[in-house]
């Protein structure tokens, strides 16, 4: 595979990845189209590991099948599901079978999915599964034995510039990137004078920061994200346009190609969240 992500964010292009939820059960018809539909238009697509802790198909066995598509997917590993033996058996597996781009992520709490009886693991937080991955790569796990052969993941993590405070948040960033973070992709933006603040501070680093494009399907979902996704505010004025428009998921579109147009005139790329509209990604893109 010529076009990967690890190469695309090198070359300093504006970088666009998709995020593509894995089905619940094993018929992946519908997973597989849209991964043809934005093939060619992304630079990487996102599998998410049981996003809002509701069970899904694995998201190593989905970028599995991103792979034998021709799509550098990027494989998402959550801290809430496994202790520190399986994720690291985990991300050896997804190395041996061609993944090269992992993403590191805390994982939403048990209580807010479909199992919440299930006992929530967190043996790690999101920082410390970064050093794993790290150590990984150097060919040592976390008793620093050497392995037979060490992984070489492109890796990423998530960062909120919009968190309130963001003095913690900040510190998290940093941590993360000491840790050996390569590229971040951030949770929504709606505020892009403080997102450029946060950006021109961030670049420094030297990781590479992806813009997060949330599609707002309507104003009963903006309003649903300000009173239950902490570190997301969607402002009123946005939560207004979509209101008085006659199609929401329109102006939702023209919103998210809106946002994605004015992260081009500065940031390294953008990572859009289209939530079950994948098929959407392309208007986005099309209206930037």
């Amino acid at each position: 595979m010529d076009l990967t992500l690890k190469n695309e964010l090198a070359s300093g292009k504006f970088v666009i990845t998709a995020e593509i939820c894995p089905p619940r059960g094993t018929d992946t018809s519908e997973f597989i189209k849209k991964a043809r539909l934005l093939k060619g238009r992304i630079a990487a697509a996102n599998v998410t590991d049981n996003q809002r802790a509701v069970m899904r198909l694995s998201s190593l066995a989905c970028s599995v099948l991103l792979l034998r598509e021709g799509i550098d997917p990027v494989f998402q590993m959550t801290c809430r599901d496994r202790n520190r033996i399986a994720l690291q058996s985990d991300i050896m597996g997804a190395w041996t079978l061609g993944v090269r781009n992992i993403l590191a992520l805390t994982g939403d709490h048990v209580v807010s999915g479909d199992h919440r009886e299930a006992k929530a693991v967190f043996d790690l937080d999101s920082v410390q599964l970064v050093s794993v991955i790290d150590t990984l790569n150097h060919g040592k796990n976390m008793k620093d034995t050497e392995l037979r052969g060490a992984t070489d993941f492109l890796i990423g993590a998530v960062v909120a510039p919009e968190a309130n405070p963001w003095e913690p948040e900040e510190i998290k960033f940093e941590k993360k990137v000491a840790a050996g973070a390569r590229f971040f992709q951030t949770q929504a933006i709606y505020d892009m004078e403080k997102f450029k603040r946060f950006f021109d501070g961030a670049e420094k680093s030297g990781a590479k920061i992806l813009g997060g494009i949330l599609l707002l399907k309507s104003a009963k979902m903006a309003n649903y994200l300000n009173t239950n996704v902490p570190g997301v505010h969607v402002p009123q004025a946005l939560i207004d346009e979509l209101e008085g428009a006659k199609d929401q998921l329109a102006k939702g579109i023209e919103i998210a190609s809106r946002q994605l147009r004015e992260l081009k005139r500065y940031c390294h790329g953008a990572h859009i969240m289209a939530i079950g509209q994948e098929e959407s990604v392309i208007k986005i893109i099309e209206g930037a």
